[in-house]
């Protein structure tokens, strides 16, 4: 159903500075190292897939998106602008047993 309405951006949601905490500069820190150093971010639009397994069954998949966009992007040097498609799955897992699944490809009209 289209709804005829200009989207909001994240950015737009709050006021003022927003500072990171201490998990994110953690997470960043972390998912950075983990990520593949030999990784080819392809040219022109691009589609992004994520599978997610969380151990909370209260965990709201879109939560995890801004946060590893911008690292995706921050690691691989690219602008998230270029993302025209995310396809999201969330699955639940045994705790300790969380993960991120990726895949950044180009995207097919």
């Amino acid at each position: 159903m289209k709804i005829r309405i200009k989207p909001l951006s994240v950015n737009k949601c709050w006021q003022g500075k927003r500072f990171k905490t201490v998990d994110y500069n953690a997470y960043e820190f972390n998912l950075t190292k983990m990520l593949p150093n030999e990784f080819t971010v392809p040219a022109g639009k691009l589609e992004l897939t994520i599978k997610a397994g969380f151990s909370s069954p209260l965990a709201d998949v879109d939560n995890i998106l801004k946060p590893f966009i911008d690292i995706l992007q921050k690691k691989y040097n690219f602008n998230d602008k270029d993302i025209f498609k995310i396809t999201v799955e969330k699955e639940l897992v045994a705790k300790h047993r969380e993960y991120v699944d990726w895949k950044l490809y180009e995207y097919e009209d």
